[in-house]
Order: structure tokens, then sequence, then C-alpha cells
């Protein structure tokens, strides 16, 4: 079938491609232009000659359309989104229009175009905000209260999905994603931050890691264990919302700790923090409790914490001599 993916030159979107060219689909992808043109399909230049990419940006309608007509998808993907907490909160108007609103132009433009055609919303984990229940997990009926924009601005599209299966029977599934990470993940993100710098320290390139908070906790899995959960989800029979997620939590301590154990450093030595690498509203823990997903689609994780972690650190030993 073809398959159009948002954003399918970022991580969980190049994993994604790979997968479904695995599975003999056909893959068109929208990229959103920038002006280092050969930096933005660095994560998929491997597979490039397989898909079919069309510029567009989920803020601009016309192109939406466009990419819809040329691909004619029976499932669509959307994963693009302006997806980094802190800087939604420096850019806060950019990240709602293009991660709340832009996903209200797909899903406006699917409906003009062919209302048929099958919608998975990345949803966020980051939706929750502090809100968890009694044993700490957050569950899909945990109350939402997002503590960011850019938690403001996924719980905008979550709603829009559902408001679109009601309000016209469209097919269109929520998958509230919890903390996913590979050696694909941009290094301003916290985990390829941490495995990045702590490669250049043991290299002698750089003296410290500098981080905000070590106390948070967070439930990260594989972006490749995940990519392969957003393609069950679209293999039921009727659309719905689930959870996917580990259920195991570790703080931002617990990554440093395992990277600098690898490497053989001295935490004290070469750990620093500061105040500005902290958000001005922080999410304590989030731990995702995903058995409906695991009863609807028999999807588990199968790369654990440690693994992921081992990977980004080998990636960057190799990158970096």
């Amino acid at each position: 079938m073809n398959v159009l993916i948002t954003g399918i030159n970022g991580q969980d979107g190049s994993y994604l491609a790979e997968l479904l060219l695995e599975l003999g689909h056909n893959v068109h992808g929208i990229v959103r232009r920038n002006s280092q043109s050969e930096n933005q399909t660095s994560r998929i230049e491997h597979i490039r000659h397989q898909l079919n990419l069309y510029y567009g940006d989920l803020t601009d309608f016309a192109s939406i359309i466009t990419a819809l007509k040329k691909s004619e998808p029976q499932i669509v993907f959307n994963l693009a989104a302006q997806s980094h907490v802190k800087i939604s909160f420096e850019q806060p108007v950019y990240t709602m229009q293009a991660t709340g609103l832009g996903f209200l132009n797909l899903a406006e433009a699917v409906r003009i175009i062919n209302p048929a055609i099958k919608i998975f919303q990345a949803s966020s984990s980051e939706m929750f905000g502090n809100s968890s229940d009694g044993d700490g997990f957050q569950r899909e009926l945990t109350p939402f209260a997002p503590v960011s924009p850019y938690g403001i601005a996924k719980l905008m599209a979550y709603q829009t999905a559902i408001n679109y299966r009601d309000s016209y029977n469209m097919f269109v599934t929520n998958g509230i994603f919890f903390n996913h990470e590979s050696p694909r993940r941009g290094t301003n993100f916290l985990t390829n931050k941490v495995c990045k710098t702590a490669v250049e320290i043991s290299q002698g390139k750089t003296d410290a890691l500098v981080l905000g908070n070590m106390h948070t906790r967070r439930d990260w899995g594989h972006s490749k264990d995940y990519v392969k959960a957003m393609w069950a989800l679209m293999q039921l029979e009727k659309p719905t919302d689930a959870i996917c997620a580990t259920g195991i939590t570790h703080s931002v301590g617990d990554v440093v700790d395992h990277v600098f154990g690898r490497l053989k450093l001295n935490r004290t030595q070469h750990l620093r923090t500061d105040r500005k690498f902290e958000r001005p509203t922080e999410i304590l823990s989030l731990c995702g409790e995903s058995s409906k997903l695991r009863n609807l689609t028999g999807w588990k994780p199968e790369i654990s914490f440690e693994q992921m972690l081992d990977e980004m650190v080998d990636y960057w030993i190799k990158e970096l001599n």
C-alpha cells in the first residue's frame, strides 16, 4: 500500500520508513525544507532512493493537500512536530502552530481529499504533566495536565484526533508514546547529549557534561521498538487511543551513571549542573502502563534501557573517531 509519513527525516520517521520498506510498502514522506539541505535527509540518505519525498510543512495547508494528492496513501503517520520541550517555552507560538494546528491541517486535508485514509497521530506522555494514578503510572484514563507549550499543543492534536474520529467516522488513532531514543536522536535531547558528550570527554575533546535537573524520571524506550507499535496499532480493525511505554522509569542520574560507567568516567570530575538547562515547569516522573497496547497487538519492547544507551555510546565512539 501507499503510506505517507510526515516528519519522515526525523528519528521515528526514519525507522518507520525502514520498517515499511521491509514490509514491501510504497513509502512517501513530507520533508520540511531547511537551509542545510545536505543535513535534512541524513537519517534517511541510505534509503532515499526507495522513497518518494515532497517538500511540505504542517503549517502550510496547500503543501499537505499536494502531498496527499501525489502519494494517494491508505495510511498517514503524523510524526512531524516541534518536538523539543524546552524549546517550546522559547517558541510557544510556533510550537502551537506546528504541533497543534499542524495536525488539524492534516486531519482536515484528509477529510477533504479522502476521509477513508487512516491517520496515526503521534501523541506524547508530556500531555500528562505531573498527573499520575495512585501507583505512579500514567494510563489512558489518567487525567491530562500538561505543563509545557509542547504538552499543550500535543493535547490539542490528541483531542482533535478524537473529534475527527467521532464527528466524521474517520480512522484516527492516537499513540500516546513515552520517551524513546536512539543514535538518531537529536543531540539537543538529553540522552544523546549525555552519550555524545561523554564520548568526547573520554577522547579528551571536552572536559565536562553540563545538565539541569538530575532527579527527573522518565520511561525510556528505543525508537525502533516504538515504530513497530505504531504499525501494529494501524493494523487493528478499529481506531483507538493507546499508551506505548516500557513501564520502567529511570532518572537523569541513572542515564549519566550508566554512560559514565561504560566509559569509565568519574562523575564528580566531569559532571556539572546549571539551572539554565532546567525548564520553567518540570515533570517529575513519567511511567507508562501499556497493557492495552500489549493486549490488543501483542507488542512488547525488545531493547532494554541499557542496550539502548550502549548502542548510542557505540555510535558516537565510531562517529567521533
